[in-house]
């Protein structure tokens, strides 16, 4: 498949799941992010979006996540009693099940299991990613400590770090700093809904080159060397977000956008 510059996230979107990702890959998006966590996603209806679609698989990338117990509601895709290892074995095996694929392109540690460092249930769920099968492993919600000490144990080294992104905090400019030194891709969620006053303030760069705030958000997440992901279910918006190619941003601009937090 081509290179992955833009991803369709599917959290929060319940029973229509299914149509967003349908949409989404009718207007060109090629890349999908889901998770085995049935509290804030519907991986079957990713799955069942996806078959609709009619896409070729080989022209995909997709992305799923194993989640802790923590993390999730009742509706578990392991059993809780069994050793961590064997969880992520589980949740794998069903994610390939609702995603109807053989293979994952990418599989993602939703997020550490303390909020300090990694513990012994962190490497031990690694350990077993690693063991999977995917075409690439991740981590997300990580702090920079965290990044490093998995850097510093992992025997698969992660291809992608996925987390939030605050402007306030410099577009994590910390954990994208050890991504370029370290030749990861840094994954960008939330960049519209967590800074809504940073892009309330681009409506006058955005009329510059004649497109929407969240538009001039997205390009220069690009041109800054991010992956970012949207969640739109608007289809005209999905449209808008993939033609932000049309347009480069000046370094002044990209640095203005860097200090809007």
């Amino acid at each position: 498949m081509q290179p992955v510059d833009f991803m369709y996230g599917t959290a929060w979107k319940e029973g229509a799941t299914e149509d967003c990702v349908v949409a989404a890959l009718a207007a060109g998006f090629r890349a999908i992010d889901t998770a085995n966590q049935r509290k804030h996603y519907y991986e079957e209806g990713v799955g069942r979006g996806i078959a609709r679609s009619g896409v070729p698989r080989r022209e995909l990338f997709v992305q799923s996540k194993f989640t802790f117990r923590d993390g999730q509601d009742h509706r578990l895709p392991y059993d809780p009693r069994a050793p961590i290892r064997e969880q992520v074995a589980q949740s794998y095996a069903s994610s390939l099940q609702h995603l109807r694929v053989d293979r994952l392109d990418s599989y993602v540690l939703h997020g550490p299991s303390q909020r300090e460092g990694l513990g012994p249930d962190d490497r031990e769920a690694w350990r077993a990613m690693e063991a999977v099968g995917a075409g690439a492993l991740g981590i997300s919600n990580v702090t920079a400590r965290q990044l490093r000490e998995l850097l510093e144990f992992a025997s698969v080294r992660p291809r992608f770090v996925q987390n939030r992104c605050y402007a306030q905090l410099g577009w994590d400019a910390e954990i994208r700093a050890i991504c370029r030194a370290e030749g990861l891709t840094y994954q960008g969620f939330s960049l519209l809904t967590a800074n809504r006053h940073a892009v309330a303030r681009l409506g006058a760069l955005a009329g510059t080159y004649g497109v929407q705030p969240a538009q001039i958000v997205f390009r220069f997440a690009q041109q800054v060397g991010m992956l970012p992901l949207t969640g739109t279910t608007d289809p005209r918006h999905m449209r808008e977000d993939l033609a932000i190619g049309a347009f480069t941003l000046t370094a002044d601009e990209v640095a203005m956008i860097e200090r809007a937090g």
